[in-house]
């Protein structure tokens, strides 16, 4: 479920949406290479060898990029059942210790993509004829996305700022129904009346 950052930092809010874009646009372009692929091989006979390798490739960079997007708008599944049985306290607790797990995570990604860059910098992709390292460099680039967004969001919570916390106050048993429209979600955590009690549901 996507929440928004009102909070975030401009440039972030910028990076992020250029890293959707991208995902979005080899998605589209690595499904029209897959297209071509059929069509010269069963078509025209003659399957050209550089739309597999590069099909793949850009999969690797429009999953990771997309995977460092979800972290920033909160788009990941998760198991949150726990959260609607423990104390507001508790529950900000649980989410800084999920968001320095993804912080861990993206250095992990960056570490170990460095690594696997610089032992293939120097071998050649046959059916593309470029270095082999860029098939590694998707895992470094969204590791980073990954560590800045998370890292945001570690900020944020640190200064009290609101991250996505916008269903704690809504029954557990009221969640399954009221997902079903984000914007309902939104005013229902918006119109908390003071002793925790919700207010009135809009209903269109």
């Amino acid at each position: 479920m996507r929440i928004e950052q009102n909070t975030a930092a401009p440039l972030l809010t910028k990076v992020n949406t250029l890293a959707l874009y991208l995902a979005g646009f080899g998605l589209v372009v690595m499904t029209g290479m897959v297209a071509w692929q059929v069509f010269c091989r069963y078509v025209l006979n003659d399957s050209p060898s550089w739309t597999e390798p590069g099909a793949v490739m850009l999969m690797s960079w429009f999953i990771f990029l997309g995977a460092a997007v979800g972290v920033r708008e909160n788009n990941h599944l998760g198991f949150d059942v726990l959260l609607y049985m423990l104390p507001p306290s508790a529950k900000k607790w649980l989410r800084m210790i999920s968001d320095l797990v993804i912080f861990a995570f993206g250095i992990g990604m960056v570490w170990y993509g460095i690594g696997l860059v610089r032992l293939t910098a120097n071998t050649t992709m046959p059916a593309l004829g470029i270095s082999g390292g860029w098939d590694y460099a998707p895992l470094v680039v969204g590791g980073v996305l990954v560590i800045l967004f998370a890292l945001e969001r570690i900020v944020l919570r640190v200064r009290g700022r609101p991250v996505d916390e916008v269903l704690d106050d809504i029954a557990p048993s009221e969640v399954a129904v009221e997902l079903e429209n984000i914007d309902d979600v939104r005013g229902d955590a918006a119109g908390l009346a003071p002793d925790g009690g919700l207010a009135t549901a809009r209903r269109d």
